[in-house]
């Protein structure tokens, strides 16, 4: 009997025939994950991506479904609870979206240490300034809140800026790229030393508003925010009241508690703020990569049953 693989996301041709040579015996059917074909999804073993309205079809008694590669690093949106109940593998696309968030890292950074966001401004005004409080990266110290394929890269770009890396994990294991690599209950420590915090984490019960008031307040006088994780690992309330009051001279923010983030939001008006609509891991690469965890995956799958990479553990939710 032919097995069914259904993906909701658009694939190239290239991309359909890697798939297909990856999966002998398979059937490989693109659905639309906006409207999703129901009778379709019924019929499949995998799945790739995700989409609204799905969820009974999918988890119900009768349903051959067996694993789901996520199309996003992050699972949060995702019914865990009822997919681990299953005993669906779980797969997410961690390691997409290395190379361009690193970018859109580092573009923050470089703004704020060159104060090219006020001369963009300027230059829309015709207005010829500058402050004179220009720096640069070299010397620096850069705490990178998750040390995965994301804080990994950004750590790896910034020694040849020569700065100083502290790592942020939940088992402070050591990695490559990193100064030092605190543990969680650590991260007032590690936050304390930076001239730059970047948070990568994703969103789990363990890391929702994690950055608060308390984190804020031991950061060092002067320094800067930037969140490409997920927008409610952030209190935007006490981002701000740190902004306003100078104790944060900036933040770079790809990511809110709400999005998309409402026009009255006061984020919006902060010229200290730089503003992304959660692009930023955004590339015209993005499918080819994820097709390619994903075969490696089927490989794995076919011969053991199980993905080798990027396996979601459901206790802690990534």
């Amino acid at each position: 009997m032919t097995k069914s693989i259904v993906c909701l996301q658009k694939l190239s041709h290239r991309q359909q025939d890697l798939i297909r040579d990856a999966a002998p015996g398979y059937t490989l059917t693109l659905g639309d994950g906006k409207a999703p074909d129901l009778a379709q999804l019924a019929e499949a073993e995998i799945v790739i991506g995700w989409g609204k309205g799905i969820s009974d079809t999918l988890l119900s008694a009768e349903s051959p479904l067996r694993w789901v590669q996520a199309w996003s690093a992050g699972v949060e949106k995702l019914p865990l609870a009822a997919l681990e109940n299953k005993g669906i593998l779980l797969t997410n696309a961690s390691g997409v979206h290395a190379e361009p968030i690193t970018a859109v890292i580092f573009g923050f950074m470089l703004l704020f240490t060159r104060n090219l966001h006020t001369a963009v401004r300027n230059q829309l005004n015709r207005k010829w300034h500058s402050e004179g409080s220009e720096s640069e990266l070299t010397g620096k110290t850069a705490v990178i809140a998750g040390t995965g394929s994301i804080g990994s890269e950004t750590a790896r770009i910034a020694k040849a800026f020569r700065m100083t890396t502290i790592g942020v994990s939940r088992s402070g294991k050591p990695v490559e790229g990193f100064d030092e690599v605190y543990t969680t209950d650590r991260l007032q420590d590690a936050v304390s030393q930076g001239d730059f915090l970047i948070n990568t984490l994703p969103l789990t019960d363990e890391t929702r508003l994690m950055f608060g008031a308390d984190i804020f307040a031991v950061c060092k006088q002067g320094s800067y925010y930037i969140n490409i994780g997920r927008g409610a690992t952030t209190d935007t309330q006490a981002l701000m009241d740190a902004l306003n009051s100078g104790h944060l001279a900036g933040a770079g923010l790809d990511v809110f508690e709400t999005e998309p983030l409402p026009e009255d939001h006061p984020l919006w008006g902060m010229e200290q703020v730089v503003i992304t609509p959660h692009c930023a891991g955004v590339t015209d690469r993005y499918a080819d990569r994820v097709v390619e965890i994903f075969t490696e995956n089927m490989k794995s799958y076919l011969k053991s049953g199980t993905p080798s990479r990027n396996l979601v553990d459901y206790s802690r939710q990534y």
